[in-house]
C-alpha cells in the first residue's frame, strides 16, 4: 500500500456533507429523560464526506471536500479547521443567510455513540458552480448522499472520466439512491443505509444484491464488529474487523469511507482496500474523537504488519 500512496499525485474528492460537531462523553446512553453528568466535552468539525477528506490527508493522500455551508460561526470555523488539517477547501462555499449543519453526539464508555444533527437551513442545492474537470481528473471521488445535486454532479463527471467512484451508503431517501448509483463504482452502504433502502429483502446479501440491480458495479455493507460485507464479481466477500479495545466509535464509518477510496485511487484491489480501511477505522477507534483519532500511514501499515504476524 506504501509504493502504491507514492505514486498518487491527484487528490481524492469528498463531496456532502461537514457538520460542527459538539461531543459529550457519559457513563451510559440516556434512556429517556433526565439529565446526565458529562466526564468530558469537546467541539469540533464533523460530517461523513468532511471526515472521509480528513482521513485521506492524515494517510498521506490529496484530498479535497466540496461542499455547503452556511456563513455563521460554525461554518467559518469548519473551513478554517478543514483547511489547517491540509483539505483543499477551495470548492467548500459559505452561504450568506444561509444556517450550517451542527450535530450533538453522546458517547459512552463502551465507545457507542448517539447522534443528534441539524442538516442546516437555506443551502442552496444548485451544484452547477461545482469546477467538475477537478472530478475528471482526480484519483477517485467519494460522495455521501447529504447533497443530492452535488454527489450526482462529481460522481457522473468522475464515472465518465474512467475515475473511481465510491459511495457513503448512510441512511437516505431511496429516491435518492436510486438516482446516484447507476453513477457509482462501490456503494459501501451502513447496515441502516441498506436496511431502509431495501426494506423488503430478507438479509444483507439480498439487500446487497437489490442495490446491485439499481446500477452500481460493487456493492457493501460495514457492520461495525462483525466487519464488511460486499458482492463483487457475483460472489459474496467478508473483511473481518480487527479486534481492538474500543475508546470511541464516533467518525469511525466516515474515516473507513476515506480510507478506501484512498486506497481504489491508489490502485489497489478491492480486498486489499477492504483490509486497508478496516485497520484504519479499527485504529480510529482506539481513540476519542471522530478526527483526532484518525491513523498515520505508518500507524497502519504497522498494524497490519502486525496482524499477519500474530
Amino acid at each position: 500500500m506504501h509504493s502504491l500512496l507514492n505514486r498518487l499525485a491527484a487528490p481524492v474528492l469528498c463531496v456532502g456533507l461537514s457538520a460542527w460537531d459538539q461531543i459529550w462523553r457519559v457513563e451510559s446512553l440516556p434512556q429517556g429523560s433526565g439529565k446526565l453528568r458529562a466526564s468530558e466535552y469537546r467541539d469540533g468539525g464533523g460530517g461523513m464526506a468532511a471526515t472521509a477528506a480528513v482521513a485521506v490527508a492524515r494517510l498521506g493522500g490529496r484530498s479535497a471536500f466540496w461542499g455547503r455551508g452556511g456563513d455563521d460561526n460554525a461554518g467559518r470555523a469548519m473551513h478554517t479547521e478543514l483547511a489547517g488539517l491540509g483539505v483543499d477547501v477551495s470548492a467548500f462555499r459559505l452561504f450568506e443567510g444561509a444556517r450550517s449543519s451542527v450535530s450533538g453526539v453522546v458517547v459512552d464508555a463502551a465507545g457507542e455513540r448517539s447522534i443528534v444533527n441539524f442538516r442546516g437551513t437555506g443551502l442552496p442545492d444548485d451544484a452547477g458552480w461545482l469546477p467538475l474537470e477537478q472530478a475528471r481528473q482526480a484519483a477517485a471521488v467519494l460522495a455521501d448522499p447529504r447533497w443530492p445535486a452535488g454527489a450526482l454532479a462529481a460522481l457522473r463527471a468522475a464515472r465518465t472520466a474512467g475515475r473511481p467512484t465510491v459511495l457513503d451508503g448512510d441512511v437516505a431517501d431511496p429516491e435518492v439512491f436510486d438516482a446516484l448509483l447507476p453513477w457509482v463504482d462501490c456503494a459501501v452502504f451502513s447496515e441502516p443505509g441498506l436496511a431502509g433502502y431495501a426494506p423488503g429483502a430478507p438479509g444483507d446479501e439480498a439487500r446487497l444484491r437489490f442495490a446491485l440491480q439499481r446500477g452500481c458495479r460493487l456493492a457493501a455493507v460495514t457492520r461495525g464488529e462483525h466487519g464488511v460485507l460486499w458482492t463483487h464479481g457475483g460472489a459474496l466477500h467478508h473483511q473481518p474487523a480487527f479486534a481492538v479495545e474500543v475508546v470511541d466509535t464516533t467518525g469511525a464509518g466516515d474515516v473507513f469511507h476515506g480510507a478506501f477510496a484512498l486506497a481504489l485511487g491508489a490502485g489497489a484491489a478491492v480486498a486489499e482496500a477492504f483490509r486497508f480501511s478496516a485497520a484504519v477505522a479499527a485504529l480510529k477507534c482506539r481513540r476519542p474523537g471522530g478526527r483526532d483519532g484518525i491513523p498515520d500511514l505508518g500507524a497502519v501499515l504497522a498494524f497490519l504488519q502486525a496482524s499477519k504476524e500474530s
